[in-house]
């Protein structure tokens, strides 16, 4: 499974809109109101990379109101769940 957290940029007036809606695409795992430089981040899983472009490109990019977005697609995942499990099996 591929990750991508899509940052980004809405006006201020559709934010609640465009969350909704965006929400509701394929692929779309999670999206998120927050404070700073950007307005709303989602989480974004899909099996293929083409898959990436069709969500953010095409989709997300359609939602009125969207003015900007960054995208940053994930590599490696690493939570404290994950390293608890590795020394309990004795990786170092």
């Amino acid at each position: 499974m591929i990750t991508t957290i899509v940052l980004m940029k809405a006006e201020p007036k559709t934010l609640t809109q465009a969350a909704t809606r965006i929400a509701g695409f394929e692929g779309v795992q999670e999206v998120y109101s927050v404070s700073g430089e950007w307005d709303l981040v989602a989480i974004v899983r899909v099996t293929e990379y083409e898959k990436i472009a069709d969500v953010v490109t095409h989709q997300i990019a359609s939602v009125p109101g969207i003015e900007r977005t960054m995208t940053l697609t994930a590599f490696r995942a690493y939570s404290k769940k994950d390293l608890e499990q590795a020394w309990d099996i004795g990786v170092e």
